[in-house]
């Protein structure tokens, strides 16, 4: 992958520290539209390796506190010290249960390949995130999904090449997640959409010598990326 943005433009780098389809990728089309200018303190949530985190630090300018349960606040340093952005991103390691943040702390919050983890029960919007947002901010989530939700109520085989049943119990459709998402009562929905760059990130990481990459092939190979999309939600808190 070629960036433009300094010290994202080392395909093997960007290759070693993607934990799924490309990250880069689906943080350009999540954040193309969004009013986020210098000096604003954005939550990338569930940040993983922290790509997105330094892709949304470079481009805007703004302060990002990189959160993530899976991996370290020490390793994420490490790496954006290798990036030169250790005074614009800040390391945390925390539960979205319980994060350690001021109220109204935050202008925006970014989640990508993350939220489905953890939010597909009611109102964890309304809990656990929205506390953290000064009314107006922003809220950008990206999540896999299916696109029709019969593929979630009966998967094909080609599925269980790579996956168990459970692995996929969080896919979930466009319409499902309106759904569910209509309920939270301190943040208004503005869209819930497919996202265009979905094959591309997914080409990006099944490309990559990562293991689980590797396990994903078969799968995939198999036509069940024909099922799968990436879902984009845009919400404002009220």
């Amino acid at each position: 992958m070629k960036s433009i943005y300094h010290g994202l433009d080392d395909p093997q780098f960007v290759s070693e520290n993607l934990m799924g389809p490309n990250v880069l990728k689906l943080a350009q089309e999540l954040t193309a539209d969004m009013n986020l200018e210098k000096g604003m303190r954005v939550l990338d949530l569930g940040c993983g390796k922290g790509l997105s985190s330094a892709f949304i630090a470079q481009k805007f300018g703004v302060q990002v506190y990189a959160t993530d349960l899976w991996i370290s606040a020490s390793e994420n340093f490490e790496r954006f010290k290798h990036l030169g952005i250790s005074d614009r991103v800040i390391p945390i390691h925390a539960d979205v249960h319980a994060l350690p943040y001021a109220e109204s702390f935050f202008d925006a919050v970014i989640s990508i390949d993350a939220y489905h983890y953890f939010g597909t029960q009611p109102e964890v919007l309304d809990r656990c995130i929205a506390p953290f947002i000064r009314s107006g901010g922003q809220i950008a989530l990206s999540f896999p999904g299916f696109k029709s939700e019969d593929t979630h109520r009966c998967l094909p085989e080609a599925f269980f090449k790579s996956w168990k049943a459970e692995d996929l119990e969080s896919f979930h459709s466009c319409e499902w997640w309106r759904q569910l998402l209509k309920g939270e009562k301190t943040v208004s929905i503005e869209s819930v959409t497919e996202m265009r760059c979905t094959d591309e990130a997914w080409n990006d990481w099944l490309a990559s010598s990562n293991e689980y990459a590797i396990g994903d092939r078969d799968a995939m190979n198999a036509g069940a990326g024909a099922y799968m999309n990436f879902i984009a939600v845009k919400a404002l808190k009220k």
